[in-house]
């Protein structure tokens, strides 16, 4: 299972890779393989300014949707519009050409809360 050690993680099985006052989310590695193939990939908060936590859009999977949450405070100012036509690049490419949102932060000292890759190894027994 792929875990990339310079990224951050939430116990909500997504990924952020901060990048000055922007942060790239998408969903890891072990979220994409319990959720199986995706088949759309709703963000309906572009330009919208959420807290931390809150929900930012859905990923529905062939058995399940599941509500995407938000791992830091601040506005989404960009959609992986690629999703759209090609949302199976979640399941291919779940840390690349699969990322979901970027978020212009409010919050920076929210990333000190965040997993790193060890506790997130541990989190799902890896």
């Amino acid at each position: 299972m792929n875990i990339p050690s310079e990224l951050k993680y939430t116990k909500d099985h997504e990924w952020v890779k901060v990048d000055g006052d922007i942060a790239t989310v998408g969903i890891t590695d072990f979220a994409q393989r319990e959720l199986g193939d995706i088949v759309y990939v709703e963000v309906d908060t572009l330009d919208e300014t959420l807290d931390k936590e809150e929900v930012f859009g859905t990923v529905e999977a062939v058995k399940t949707v599941s509500d995407l949450f938000l791992p830091l405070s601040g506005e989404i100012v960009e959609f992986n519009e690629a999703l759209e036509d090609e949302p199976e690049k979640v399941n291919s490419d779940p840390y690349g050409d699969g990322w979901m949102v970027k978020i212009k932060l409010s919050e920076p000292s929210e990333v000190e809360g965040l997993m790193s890759a060890d506790d997130y190894k541990a989190l799902i027994g890896a």
